[in-house]
């Protein structure tokens, strides 16, 4: 014990003086994701996603936003139709689905400015698109044949009634263009190549 005591130093070193803290610069760390202007507001993601779909627009899911908004008008139509037994169930996933979107808008926001902050181990969902007008033939196909079908209401005078009772053919050719493409895009498994 006394060779412990013995061993300790008599006097005690002050500490090294610790190296000045460098400037914080305003481009550098943390304070990118405050300054930056291509930030987004997850508060006002959300409060954008009452109207459905808007809140992912403003993100920058352009293609989500839009398929937001068809997915409440669908149901919203479904609704006002007579499908007496399937109203609870509509009702239940329409009230569900607006929430699950305001949700979706405001955490797909908060990931935005992770990644603009530079957080590492981070990846953005691989649906985010740039502004701007990108090319789509289905979509373009689409707001052509909505066009014509305007003009010839406006400007010729053919009704739409026809409309009420075959809408929810544009709903069987979108499951179907869905179903076509993830079953285009999913990759080929070792057991499919064998066979091939």
């Amino acid at each position: 014990m006394s060779e412990a005591v013995s061993s300790l130093p008599q006097h005690a070193v002050p500490p090294a003086p610790a190296a000045p803290a460098a400037p914080v610069h305003p481009s550098s760390g943390p304070y990118v994701s405050i300054l930056d202007s291509r930030r987004k507001s997850p508060a006002l993601a959300c409060f954008l996603s009452l109207m459905p779909g808007l809140g992912q627009v403003y993100v920058g899911y352009y293609q989500r936003g839009f398929v937001h908004a068809a997915v409440v008008g669908t149901l919203i139509a479904l609704l006002s139709s007579r499908i007496d037994e399937l109203t609870p169930l509509v009702a239940l996933f329409l009230a569900f689905f607006w929430l699950y979107n305001i949700i979706d808008a405001g955490r797909r926001a908060a990931l935005y400015n992770e990644v603009l902050a530079g957080r590492t181990g981070i990846e953005l969902p691989a649906d985010l698109m740039l502004p701007g007008l990108g090319g789509s033939m289905i979509g373009g196909a689409v707001v052509v044949l909505v066009g014509v079908l305007l003009l010839a209401h406006t400007a010729f005078g053919m009704p739409l009634s026809w409309l009420k009772e075959w809408w929810p053919v544009a709903v069987i050719l979108f499951g179907g263009y869905l179903f076509i493409k993830a079953r285009m895009d999913r990759p080929a498994s070792p057991e499919t190549t064998d066979l091939a």
